[in-house]
């Protein structure tokens, strides 16, 4: 077969193309088989994580990728955003002002309530989550067949020892947070209780967001055993929220790297 020696320009024109077509080249890299199957393994592991928290971590691995990019390998991949959350409104006095005690630096307020699950044997467990809501921080998460007073208190008093004693401790109003005795020990160290009002978990959003979070990527995720089974992947978990994870708020950043960049 007989070659034509024509230019780019006359075979376009006659053939009707765009020069720009035929010098297009695929923007694909080497590496994005590579990038695809890191994409796949986080999200494999962070199964209710969203693209946007996956450009985090991939980026703290040393890929340099946009958003644009994962996204889209996202989508081929088939790979699912965790379904938004219901908006809450405020509660407010008849004077239109918002009852909110806003946190402002770290040790500032802290807030701590519990999380009911069951274990495979369908026993129920308890856990007492506590946090520090200025950086996110998950302070402990104990967990027990049922969580008393006295279990808040031991958990509150360790914490004082080595986190240091904050302003504010924010609660519902649930009989273990506001026995007599605890309330007297808070009040002894000098930090002041923060009573929600009842029926109002809205007021209490930093830790609600919290045990949704503990919920939603591990309690409804795994069946645990035993109690001790569940205590160790529970503060598992509660490591790699504070050094891993990306929050949002947090401008994706982990608590401990937001502390330490602080």
């Amino acid at each position: 077969m007989q070659r034509l020696e024509v230019s780019d320009r006359k075979a376009c024109k006659v053939l009707g193309l765009n020069r720009t077509t035929k010098r297009y080249k695929s923007p694909k890299t080497d590496d994005e088989v590579a990038l695809r199957e890191a994409i796949v393994r986080l999200a494999s592991k962070y199964g209710r994580y969203g693209y946007r928290r996956i450009v985090v971590m991939l980026k703290s691995e040393g890929w340099k990728v946009n958003h644009k990019r994962v996204e889209r390998i996202w989508r081929e991949e088939g790979l699912r955003v965790p379904k938004k959350q219901k908006k809450r409104g405020r509660i407010y006095l008849r004077n239109g002002s918002c009852i909110r005690l806003r946190p402002l630096y770290q040790n500032h307020v802290w807030s701590y309530d519990c999380v009911e699950d069951r274990l495979a044997n369908g026993r129920k467990i308890k856990c007492l989550t506590v946090i520090d809501e200025f950086t996110r921080e998950s302070l402990a998460i104990r967990v027990e067949r049922t969580i008393n007073s006295k279990h808040v208190l031991d958990t509150i008093s360790e914490l004082f020892l080595t986190r240091g004693i904050p302003e504010y401790i924010r609660s519902d109003n649930g009989s273990e947070f506001t026995e007599k005795m605890l309330r007297k020990f808070i009040e002894s160290v000098g930090a002041k209780t923060a009573f929600i009002t009842p029926g109002s978990p809205w007021e209490n959003g930093f830790i609600e967001r919290f045990n949704g979070t503990l919920r939603d990527e591990l309690l409804n995720r795994e069946m645990f055993s035993s109690v001790k089974k569940a205590r160790v992947m529970i503060e598992n978990f509660r490591r790699e929220y504070n050094s891993v994870r990306p929050h949002s708020s947090l401008k994706y950043t982990a608590p401990l790297s937001f502390i330490a960049s602080s």
